[in-house]
């Protein structure tokens, strides 16, 4: 999927969500689409979306678990 296609706002609103597990992920910055994952930059780093979980989001996000939240909050790395 293009960059352009891809619903920016599903993105913040991802990050919103995760900032309750992880206060140091920061507000959107840019993102990049590799394969499936979508690699977003943060004011404090970087985090890997499958690009499905930002579909998800953005077509019902009240189906998107707080299991799989968390999982996703693993992937982040902070700015060094």
């Amino acid at each position: 999927m293009p960059k352009s296609n891809l619903p920016t706002y599903a993105i913040v609103e991802l990050l919103m969500r995760l900032e309750a597990h992880n206060n140091l992920i920061g507000h959107y910055k840019d993102h990049n689409i590799s394969k499936s994952d979508v690699i977003v930059k943060t004011t404090g780093g970087a985090i890997r979306f499958p690009e499905t979980l930002v579909m998800q989001q953005f077509q019902d996000p009240e189906l998107v678990p707080d299991e799989i939240l968390l999982e996703t909050v693993s992937s982040f790395k902070p700015i060094s």
